[in-house]
């Protein structure tokens, strides 16, 4: 008990600090949304992450660090927790902003009050749980990220997340004949949702691309009619 307590003081000092520098950040509290890197905008409803939400990546890690990449280099102070594989390197190789940004690699079995801490100070915080969330800390989470004005990216599922964007297929590229090294991943990134986020989408993404870079993808030949699939709700 005293671990998690130490734990979640440590939190709250480090978010009073980020407080101060979050007032003079580029991305302003009253805009609507939070922005997103280009590749991704035709994913979501608004273009962006809106605020008061709650995005859920399912196990895709690195897909949940491509949504913060554009609200981190806008300026953003963001946060990750039970991300243990998330380190500085590994944040600024997928865009992240190292200097705006809170790693929190194992939260503690008091993790949701470590995440409601972290959205006080932090417009977006990037989330792995333990387990499957019960419904009450689901709620309590959701109402802090309402009253915060924040964005809460999930890499699990997430029962009643405004918005679900999941790969439905990849396949990597660099390996030709048997031999070479692997060096970009083109995946099928499907987002749907709740409200206006419940017309299904589908966009072909590099994830990473060659430069590690998360850009747009061209459809694979003859893949017209998966896309169709998507539009229609049964992709």
């Amino acid at each position: 008990m005293g671990a998690e307590v130490a734990q979640v003081t440590r939190v709250t000092q480090a978010v009073q600090a980020t407080e101060l520098s979050w007032r003079h950040g580029d991305v302003l509290p009253g805009e609507a949304s939070l922005p997103v890197l280009p590749a991704l905008r035709e994913l979501l409803p608004a273009g962006g992450l809106a605020r008061g939400s709650v995005i859920a990546t399912g196990n895709w890690g690195l897909l949940c660090l491509a949504l913060a990449a554009g609200a981190s280099a806008a300026g953003t102070w963001c946060a990750a927790a039970g991300l243990p594989e998330l380190g500085v390197v590994a944040a600024a190789d997928a865009g992240l902003n190292p200097d705006r940004l809170l790693l929190i690699a194992d939260p503690g079995p008091g993790w949701p009050q470590v995440v409601a801490s972290l959205l006080d100070g932090c417009e977006l915080v990037l989330l792995r749980p333990p387990g499957r969330p019960p419904a009450p800390v689901r709620r309590r989470l959701e109402a802090t990220v309402r009253r915060c004005g924040g964005v809460l990216v999930v890499a699990a599922d997430w029962d009643g997340a405004q918005a679900r964007l999941t790969v439905a297929r990849q396949e990597w590229t660099g390996i030709g004949a048997g031999h070479g090294r692997l060096r970009a991943r083109r995946v099928q990134v499907v987002a749907d949702g709740r409200g206006s986020a419940a017309r299904p989408r589908a966009r072909w993404l590099w994830l990473p691309g060659p430069d590690g870079s998360v850009t747009a993808a061209g459809d694979p030949p003859g893949d017209v009619a998966g896309l169709a699939g998507v539009a229609g709700g049964t992709g």
